[in-house]
């Protein structure tokens, strides 16, 4: 057996800390910003360049992974990136100003953005082919549970400390990891280093591509989306861009971005269902927040109600993991979307009324669904991937899973701000003078307020304000629902897609190999 395989568990070890430090740091500073605002002097919609940042510049980095792995070594590039992300966490923290910060959240975005995507090549490597599903259900659990743990993380540090720790915590860690990455990472076999002229026109499209389309995702909803000229001028440019990148790099000889991938139809069809995954994912971690600290829930309380989905998660990976070789890629997908899209029908079924326990069964359903699928997409959708390929495949994997929770998040966003509107001039129209449950009603309200010793005009305008309130209220909760059934019917309307993938036949060395271990 060769040097990787009698330490696989250590290499596991490596890139798994390197993924959570990258993963946790996605939303970790989310808690933190408006302590970073009071300090900085920033205004809200400064200050969330802090959260996009980060999130921009390892999207950008990802496509480009396998290109710069070429040129300069896979291990050195890996090591590069960590010791990036370090010393960027300690300048974060140092940071003077908000236009610092904001530079060394980038910085540290780029070198973050490699260590997930490459963390997820190296397993697949180590790992024989029996054993991807479990691969990837460890990998797994650091990308999904890390963002979900990051607020809580984040939270304790600033209230036990100050914000700057959110990032020092990343600069041991960071230390440990690169001596680890130093003794047990190698350098694969089929790597060939590749020299000659960069595609800089390509990088630069691709970049103005991403930075515009996060723009819109990021800006669109506050600015009334193409109401606004900037939102229309942005999406022009982030259309042309990826049309003339598209153009380029088909036609170049030594392309940064490998698009000979999409001639993979099972590449093609897993990517689909992982951008379906990343839209509802995202956009449901933006959204069940909301609706608790809409039925009065704090911060605090709502990162412990949401603990129990991201604790099944971390059960259900290594679960799937092993189920992979015996039931295979389409069972475990079909499963998981199944107990998924029941996930969101329970959701979308609940009222005011529900408490943080009647929540319990959908996050521990929707937790079981994702952690499937997530392991199903993951080992799935690069098995029939040349390995000489493999680490642009999960660049272009990840990078198209990440701009998709971009796009769940906006319009997600969109379609409960619009939603809320239209179902309280719907709900408005049945609380009228003519209304006798309304009248009775408001007089009870009214009553009640001069018992404690309001006059009757000023009580019945506070009930009329009361009334008002509980309107926005269920329109909100009608919102909700709705998109809840919207979330299902994506699941629904993909599920066909999972009829496409397949998993490569196990090879004679493959075989060779798991006898040998």
């Amino acid at each position: 057996m060769i040097q990787i395989d009698r330490h696989k568990w250590m290499v596991c070890l490596t890139v798994l800390l390197g993924a959570i430090m990258s993963a946790v740091d996605t939303s970790i500073v989310n808690v933190a910003l408006p302590y970073m605002r009071g300090n900085l002097g920033a205004s809200v919609e400064e200050i969330t360049w802090v959260a996009s940042g980060y999130i921009l510049s390892s999207v950008i980095v990802m496509p480009v992974m396998a290109f710069l792995s070429a040129r300069f070594g896979r291990r050195p590039f890996y090591l590069f990136s960590i010791l990036l992300f370090t010393v960027s966490s300690m300048l974060c923290g140092l940071a003077w100003d908000l236009p610092s910060l904001i530079v060394f959240r980038v910085i540290q975005g780029l070198g973050g953005g490699v260590l997930l995507p490459i963390s997820q090549a190296i397993l697949r490597e180590t790992f024989s082919q029996k054993e991807q599903g479990l691969a990837m259900g460890i990998y797994g659990m650091a990308v999904v549970i890390g963002p979900a743990f990051g607020p809580t993380l984040g939270g304790w540090l600033t209230d036990n400390f100050t914000w700057p720790w959110i990032f020092y915590i990343n600069v041991p860690l960071g230390i440990i990891n690169f001596w680890m990455a130093t003794k047990y990472i190698q350098e694969p076999s089929y790597l060939v280093r590749e020299k000659g002229k960069v595609d800089w026109l390509g990088l630069v499209l691709m970049t103005c591509s991403f930075v515009a389309m996060q723009i819109v995702f990021e800006k669109g909803q506050d600015k009334g989306w193409f109401d606004s000229s900037l939102i229309v001028w942005t999406t022009v440019i982030a259309v042309l861009s990826m049309l003339l990148f598209v153009w380029r790099e088909l036609t170049i000889e030594k392309p940064v971005v490998d698009l000979s991938l999409f001639k993979d139809i099972n590449f093609v069809c897993g990517t689909l269902l992982g951008a379906v995954f990343g839209f509802c994912l995202y956009s449901t971690l933006f959204l069940q927040p909301l609706f608790l600290q809409q039925l009065g829930y704090t911060a605090t309380q709502t990162g412990i109600i949401l603990i129990p989905r991201s604790l099944i998660m971390a059960l259900a990976m290594p679960l799937a993991g092993r189920l992979y070789n015996s039931w295979g890629p389409r069972v475990i997908l079909f499963i998981g979307l199944a107990i998924t899209v029941l996930s969101y029908w329970q959701f979308a079924h609940l009222s005011l009324d529900v408490n943080g326990d009647d929540l319990l069964v959908p996050q521990l359903c929707q937790g079981m669904g994702f952690g499937m699928m997530f392991v199903a997409l993951s080992t799935v959708v690069l098995s029939t991937v040349e390995k000489p390929k493999l680490t642009a495949a999960v660049g272009l994997y990840n990078v198209i899973r990440q701009i998709m929770g971009s796009v769940g998040i906006a319009i997600a966003a969109s379609l409960l701000s619009n939603g809320v509107t239209m179902s309280r001039s719907v709900l408005i129209t049945h609380v009228t003078a003519y209304n006798p449950n309304s009248r009775h009603w408001i007089a009870d309200m009214a009553h009640g307020f001069v018992k404690h010793g309001m006059n009757a005009y000023w009580a019945n305008k506070a009930a009329l304000s009361s009334i008002s309130d509980e309107i926005d209220r269920q329109a909100q909760m009608v919102s909700f629902n709705h998109i809840f059934i919207i979330m299902a019917v994506v699941f629904v309307v993909s599920a066909p897609l999972i009829l496409t993938v397949k998993e490569k036949p196990r090879s004679k060395e493959d075989e060779v190999k798991v006898l040998a271990e």
